[in-house]
């Protein structure tokens, strides 16, 4: 088992690459298709891809996680999408309240970036309490 402040800086350096993961995809996306609802087809691909890399980095250094065999492992990353969910909401909350009150995508982008690491925060004890608990 790594000690905590070792798990604390992993953590945070992976959820650094996970949010430049989905505020870049956010930003291709809006690159590539500027029509109607361009901004929300943006962040909900971003989202996904940003939950996927993380998913792959938490449970293999952060958990130190081995699921038994691909029906465990879809089983396995419901349970974190189902968590990510929750978070979510924090991070669109912030996105789009920035996006309402700023009216920039610099400024979107900002609070999709601090809804992550509030999000990522909470979702840290959720997954270790729900998600890769060891049985």
């Amino acid at each position: 088992m790594i000690d905590s402040f070792r798990l604390a800086m992993l953590y945070m350096a992976f959820a650094i690459v996970a949010t430049l993961c989905n505020i870049l995809t956010q930003y291709v996306c809006s690159y590539l298709y500027s029509g109607d609802f361009s901004i929300l087809i943006s962040i909900i691909i971003g989202t996904g891809f940003g939950l996927v890399v993380k998913y792959i980095l938490d449970k293999k250094y952060i958990f130190q996680y081995k699921t038994k065999n691909v029906g465990h492992n879809r089983h396995i990353f419901f349970l974190y999408t189902v968590m990510g969910i929750l978070t979510t909401f924090i991070f669109w909350g912030f996105e789009f309240g920035f996006h309402y009150i700023f009216e920039t995508k610099e400024m979107r982008y900002l609070g999709g970036i601090l809804g992550l690491m509030i999000g990522y925060i909470f979702k840290y004890y959720l997954d270790k309490r729900y998600v890769f608990k060891v049985v």
